[in-house]
């Protein structure tokens, strides 16, 4: 399912986040850049809920390596998202997420995403293996057909 627009009974984990009334731009819809704030949430909230993951003191950190939106259809305030959240790929440093961005009640999402992480040490910046905690977290979110 790594093309197209996977609906919203492709994706393992939702996250609700509200629009703000900033982030509607001068057309009256979700600016751009706020799409990838949405997955930056919608990622860090379950790394941090369900895996522990303590962002101020972890030994190890995830890095943002990559990002991508292909934008569907407009997102606008006031309105609630749902941040659909699943792993296309875990690998031994790395972590490749899709995002998909549902308005309430659709089954069609607005935006999908790819949001990639490399895990590293965070003195050295050197790559670094996922936590267990956060690879226990993540493994529920798998997607089989694309890891």
């Amino acid at each position: 399912m790594s093309t197209g627009r996977p609906p919203r009974a492709a994706y393992r984990r939702f996250l609700a986040i509200p629009t703000r009334w900033m982030d509607n731009d001068s057309y009256g819809h979700v600016n751009n850049v706020t799409y990838y704030s949405y997955f930056d949430t919608a990622v860090n909230e379950h790394l941090i809920r369900e895996g522990g993951h303590d962002i101020a003191l972890a030994p190890v950190i995830g890095l943002v390596a990559e990002t991508s939106c292909a934008f569907h259809a407009p997102l606008s305030f006031p309105e609630t998202v749902d941040a659909g959240l699943v792993v296309t790929r875990l690998g031994r440093s790395s972590v490749a997420y899709r995002i998909g961005l549902f308005r309430r009640g659709e089954d069609e999402p607005a935006a999908t995403g790819r949001f990639v992480h490399v895990w590293v040490d965070r003195a050295t910046r050197r790559p670094a293996e996922v936590p267990p905690r956060v690879r226990a977290a993540l493994a529920p979110l798998v997607d089989a057909e694309e890891a």
